[in-house]
């Protein structure tokens, strides 16, 4: 399983892919399309059926790929817009393990005032 540390930066491609891509084509594709660095925090990538995702990671020593394929299910994914979201570890967590993960938010913490 793969538990990504909280301060990750996620980025999640909205469109399907084309999924005969291997991580040199997903990172180029997170650079170009998403406008996201893959040096610098993980793509999540989609197919149109919804069952399987791959994940691009740089981990400071090479390029890496995640690929996932959930049997006799999909998995949750936003409407099929155009597009990047961002989501945090414990959502790309949940989204892995097949679950419901949009009703999943970080709560608030609010900014402690300055002394005077």
């Amino acid at each position: 399983m793969l538990t990504p540390p909280a301060s990750l930066t996620i980025y999640v491609a909205t469109q399907p892919v084309n999924f005969r891509k291997g991580a040199d084509g997903l990172a180029l594709l997170a650079k170009e399309t998403l406008g996201h660095d893959p040096m610098k925090g993980v793509a999540v990538f989609r197919v149109k059926r919804a069952d399987r995702v791959k994940i691009v990671v740089w981990d400071g020593s090479g390029l890496v790929m995640y690929w996932k394929r959930l049997d006799g299910s999909g998995f949750k994914w936003p409407p099929i817009v155009a597009g990047v979201m961002r989501m945090n570890a414990a959502q790309l967590s949940a989204l892995l393990a097949g679950m419901d993960w949009t009703g999943m938010h970080a709560p608030r913490i609010p900014q402690p005032k300055a002394l005077a």
